[in-house]
């Protein structure tokens, strides 16, 4: 029954997508026409970006937990098992790599733990980048006018300090009824992955930046930064919890439309969620062809040793 709930909701925020960029079309379509080829390229290329810092801070934790995978194989069970999220629910991508690991010996439960570890940090990360788009968010405006809701993201900081990190970790499993970790997570590891998870939104949300640069012009250069990259960030983090959503699919794309549009005309904000929702799933599947290619050249796929 929960899985029908989920299949009901994600169609239906699809569809409300699918109808707000029909609705808007002939003006989407003439400001997607705007955006320079090479500001194209380069953003998808800083897109591609992103999932390759995801998964070299994915590797970290694996590794500090006791596994450290080739990174042939280690591709090819992040990449490919990520595409999961694509499926209602924000656990199949954790099913997947949990599955595919144990092809390579990795226990289940570790790849698992790792996943939904990876996810953990992922939003809080997110959170923390995302912060100074918050303001924009609540006022719907697109000046920057205050610094102190930063205030915030100390608090989300300190929930990466690492015993308050491990404590929360074992505290959550407890509940659940789980095993604890095998040892606590290290406080490099800790610093490392979220370096890479941090860079990984970065990326992405500079890839935004270079999409909206071409279609709001005369927009102070703040301005443009904190809507587009923080923005972008708060929108992915606010659609990770979204469960019921694949990929954050509408969540998402609204709240940055929402964003972007103090800034620019509706419809050019459309066309900037457009190009980087279609960057973002050519993205996972190019990282997750080369990733499967990759370790079949490797013998690394199929194989237990």
């Amino acid at each position: 029954m929960l899985d029908l709930v989920r299949i009901v909701v994600a169609l239906l925020v699809t569809a409300a997508v699918v109808v707000a960029v029909w609705r808007n079309w002939s003006e989407v379509s003439g400001h997607l026409g705007d955006i320079p080829r090479g500001t194209l390229v380069a953003a998808f290329v800083l897109t591609l970006l992103s999932p390759v810092f995801t998964q070299l801070g994915w590797r970290v934790l694996l590794a500090d937990l006791g596994t450290r995978l080739p990174l042939p194989a280690g591709a090819s069970v992040f990449f490919v098992g990520q595409l999961g999220k694509y499926l209602p629910g924000s656990v199949w991508s954790v099913v997947a790599q949990a599955d595919m690991g144990s092809r390579l010996g990795v226990p289940r439960r570790r790849m698992g733990v790792v996943g939904l570890l990876s996810i953990l940090l992922s939003v809080l990360t997110g959170a923390i980048v995302g912060i100074p788009a918050v303001p924009l968010l609540v006022a719907r405006s697109g000046e920057v006018t205050s610094l102190w809701w930063f205030a915030p993201a100390v608090v989300l900081l300190l929930l990466l300090w690492p015993r308050l990190l491990n404590w929360g970790v074992a505290t959550l499993l407890r509940v659940l009824r789980r095993e604890p970790l095998e040892h606590s997570l290290t406080a490099p590891a800790i610093a490392l992955t979220s370096m890479w998870f941090v860079l990984a939104w970065l990326s992405v949300g500079t890839s935004v930046l270079l999409l909206a640069s071409a279609l709001a012009s005369g927009t102070p250069a703040r301005d443009l930064v904190v809507t587009s990259v923080c923005g972008f960030a708060l929108a992915s983090a606010i659609g990770m919890f979204s469960v019921f959503v694949p990929a954050g699919v509408g969540v998402r794309d609204g709240v940055l439309a929402l964003l972007l549009g103090a800034l620019m005309p509706f419809p050019a904000a459309i066309a900037v969620v457009v190009v980087s929702r279609f960057f973002s799933v050519v993205a996972d599947v190019v990282v997750a062809a080369v990733g499967w290619g990759w370790a079949r050249m490797h013998h690394l796929l199929g194989s237990r040793t």
